[in-house]
């Protein structure tokens, strides 16, 4: 038996977002294949010698990686979830911050941040050497050291390599579904006029401007998450420019949302950046038409089956819910979802990055 520790953020439980249904969905489906998995925050004590190997997520989160693997002697593997969030952080933000940021690239904003969550005590800082060798030249190395990569999607990895230089072998694990929990009931008649968006309330993922898009038009528009605890300023400016045709609901567990997926006609997730759009799969999956961002690496999992928008534009937004909204549902893309993008074939994947470690290894 593959014994793996999954180390992670140490807000993953308090500060949910799409990572925490990676980690918490692959680490219940390995075990059913019979592989030991702990999920471990990474401030917690971890008896490294119970483990085979590691498991970290999220690359822009070096520092709390190098602490675990510096102390183990482990082989590890990363899965990237390599978000660029400069766009918006240099452009977008506003304020004080936003004026800060537009004068670094992303890798010095990345540093910034982390420094400060830190120093504010909103989060740990694992590793104190992250304070002189920096963003870049520590993900580098990281990446470099892995004994594999998992990115969830081709499209990734190569921004990975443009990005870092970087040619560390990798296995492609898709984001997925649950198709046991996101049946599509055929026999519930769609609402024409219900939008829903599925997302933690913050600026990467760019409410306000659908807000903004929505406000005061023909359709119901549902914000449905939690408001990040680090931007309650925006949370406050989403709530206070809303039309009331939109409604804010607060964070649902996944067999919540069923019965809103099942009822919306058009899923938006209009985000400055997204590597997958997981509440997008899952509502595609729910027989909803999908808007998504342009940005990141959306096109690899969605193709032609969605409707792609300008996160920038409020209008683009606004005619992409139009043209979502007039457009048959595609079955092709449904299927496509329950075939290659479930927890399964995540699980499978995984299953097979690990069992190439373990053979080179042991």
């Amino acid at each position: 038996m593959i014994k793996v520790a999954m180390i992670v953020r140490s807000t993953l439980y308090t500060v949910k977002g799409g990572d925490t249904t990676q980690v918490v969905q692959t680490a219940t489906h390995l075990a059913k294949k019979n592989i030991h998995v702990d999920i471990k925050l990474t401030h917690e004590a971890i008896d490294y010698s119970k483990y085979d190997l590691l498991h970290f997520f999220n690359i822009t989160r070096p520092a709390d990686m190098l602490f675990h693997i510096k102390r183990s002697a482990k082989p590890f593997v990363v899965s990237t979830i390599f978000i660029d969030y400069s766009e918006y952080d240099k452009q977008h933000r506003g304020g004080l911050l936003g004026m800060l940021f537009s004068f670094f690239g992303s890798n010095s904003i990345e540093y910034l941040k982390t420094v400060s969550r830190w120093i504010l005590g909103k989060d740990k800082l694992m590793s104190i050497a992250y304070l002189w060798k920096g963003q870049r030249n520590l993900i580098t190395e990281i990446l470099n050291k892995a004994a594999l990569l998992l990115p969830n999607s081709h499209s990734e990895y190569r921004r990975l390599q443009a990005a870092y230089r970087c040619n560390t072998p990798y296995v492609v694990v898709p984001n997925g579904v649950d198709p046991h929990l996101f049946k599509f009931n055929k026999s519930v008649e769609k609402d024409p006029a219900l939008v829903i968006c599925v997302a933690r309330i913050e600026g990467i993922k760019n409410q306000l401007n659908l807000i903004k898009a929505l406000n005061n038009s023909r359709y119901k528009l549902l914000i449905i998450g939690a408001s990040s605890p680090n931007q309650q300023a925006y949370y406050r400016n989403c709530r206070r420019s809303a039309a009331p045709n939109v409604i804010f609901i607060d964070q649902l567990f996944q067999n919540e949302l069923i019965s809103y997926y099942q009822k919306a006609t058009v899923h938006v997730l209009p985000s400055w950046f997204e590597t997958t759009g997981l509440s997008s799969l899952e509502a595609a999956a729910m027989g909803c038409n999908i808007v998504i961002t342009d940005r990141g690496d959306t096109m690899e999992y969605f193709a032609e089956e969605a409707v792609y928008c300008d996160p920038s534009s409020p209008e683009d937004i606004f005619e992409a819910v139009e043209k979502a909204a007039s457009k048959k549902y595609s079955a092709a893309l449904q299927e496509k979802i329950l075939i290659f993008y479930s927890w399964q074939q995540a699980t499978a994947r995984t299953m097979e990055a690990y069992e190439r470690i373990n053979k080179l290894w042991y």
